[in-house]
């Protein structure tokens, strides 16, 4: 159990997420989620009800016994890590708060994973993809829908959640697209033609009434079209077409990055386009090996 001050303050924290530091809802779930199971363990391993007191008295021998807890019944590395980082923001913001030294959960050390690095399709195998997808349905303006939505992955580097969150009055597409993707930061993405194209097909065809309030692409229903079933369409073509299991939704995202990267894109503008706020994390995103960096900065830097 924790006390109601300290389930207020959680809550306003949460609030603090969404409002301030523009957190999508999913993430704000999965920070109470995370928060909430740290002060579940810590009621049981006190022998007491968690409040602001109990909590600002945490030390380092608690945190340990906590991640030994975690790991003890299969928590993995990465989803701990995340676990801890969640805990260490609620600590950070309420020891500000109220006026408590939260050293001995700041200074808890996260454990160390492997970070999975993204595999991108090849150029080949992308075409073949967006090519198949359309042969997934027999009604053609699902058929259309999905090759529609797949383009947008591949032809401008969207996430599948910035594709649906598309309405109708972002059609016909123009130019470019104002996309608002995680943290709520917004970026500007050149829409090319065959992107365009596809949309247009689409939209032609489609038996509902795209209001520009709606959502641009729809399930056969009429309802906003369920991320699942995008992701259950690559699953059939990536299998009619022998690719790996990673041949996913986002992984057309991945190769995006890296085509662009290899036909001899600028690294800094391609972190733009998918609207990375780390350089490190387009490097993921694109593959990018040792010796194709270093060409990039031997280029780039003004004292090379």
């Amino acid at each position: 159990m924790i006390s109601p001050a300290l389930t207020k303050a959680l809550n306003t924290w949460l609030d603090h997420q969404r409002a301030l530091s523009g957190a999508a809802e999913n993430t704000v779930k999965a920070y109470q989620t995370d928060v909430l199971g740290f002060l579940a363990f810590m009621t049981q391993h006190k022998g007491e009800t968690q409040g602001l007191a109990p909590i600002a008295a945490v030390k380092v021998g608690d945190m340990r016994s906590w991640m030994a807890h975690e790991r003890g019944r299969g928590v993995g590395a990465r989803s701990l890590a995340r676990s801890l980082s969640a805990v260490k923001s609620f600590y950070r913001w309420l020891a500000e708060k109220e006026g408590f030294e939260p050293t001995a959960v700041l200074s808890t050390r996260s454990p160390k994973f492997t970070k999975k690095l993204p595999r991108p399709l090849s150029e080949d195998a992308a075409s073949a993809m967006l090519d198949t997808v359309e042969l997934q349905s027999l009604t053609p303006w699902i058929a259309a829908r999905d090759q529609a939505v797949v383009t947008l992955l591949y032809g401008c580097g969207l996430r599948i959640s910035e594709a649906l969150g598309l309405t109708g009055a972002d059609s016909p597409l123009p130019d470019t697209l104002r996309i608002k993707g995680k943290g709520g930061k917004e970026r500007i993405v050149p829409v090319i033609d065959a992107a365009r194209d596809a949309v247009e097909i689409y939209r032609h065809i489609c038996p509902h009434d795209l209001t520009d309030n709606g959502p641009l692409f729809r399930g056969a229903r009429g309802g906003a079209l369920n991320p699942r079933l995008v992701q259950k369409v690559m699953e059939r073509a990536r299998m009619q077409l022998g690719l790996p299991a990673t041949a996913t939704p986002h992984a057309m995202r991945h190769s995006f990055a890296t085509h662009l990267l290899t036909a001899g894109g600028d690294l800094r503008s391609i972190q733009e386009l998918l609207g990375h706020s780390s350089l490190s994390t387009t490097q993921a995103y694109t593959a990018v090996d040792g010796a194709r960096l270093m060409e990039i900065y031997d280029k780039a830097h003004p004292r090379a």
